[in-house]
């Protein structure tokens, strides 16, 4: 029996104008799939990069994304609030008969 790790996601904390709100979730799979959503665009963008990293070490990390009005015009987006992601990772055994 073997054991799979998958990243997982957690909108923890936001403040001002925000893609998710607290508590929103997106779990990770090793073929590129994900379910589930911490907010689309860029933040996603940068919260899968994220996410690799935790799966390749196993540690668990707090990130904050700024999503401030100079950041939001740069790339096109909406928001203007910050957002504290937790990205943990999931253990789940697999039968590897």
């Amino acid at each position: 029996m073997g054991t799979i790790s998958r990243p997982v996601a957690t909108v923890a904390h936001t403040r001002g104008s925000t893609p998710q709100r607290r508590g929103a979730k997106m779990l990770f799979f090793e073929n590129g799939e994900t379910a589930g959503t911490v907010g689309g665009g860029c933040v996603e963008a940068e919260v899968w990069a994220e996410a690799r990293e935790t799966m390749r070490s196993g540690l668990p990390a707090l990130h904050h994304f700024a999503l401030t009005a100079d950041e939001a015009s740069e790339e096109g987006m909406v928001c203007g609030g910050t957002m504290d992601i937790f990205i943990d990772v999931w253990k789940e055994a697999q039968d590897l008969d």
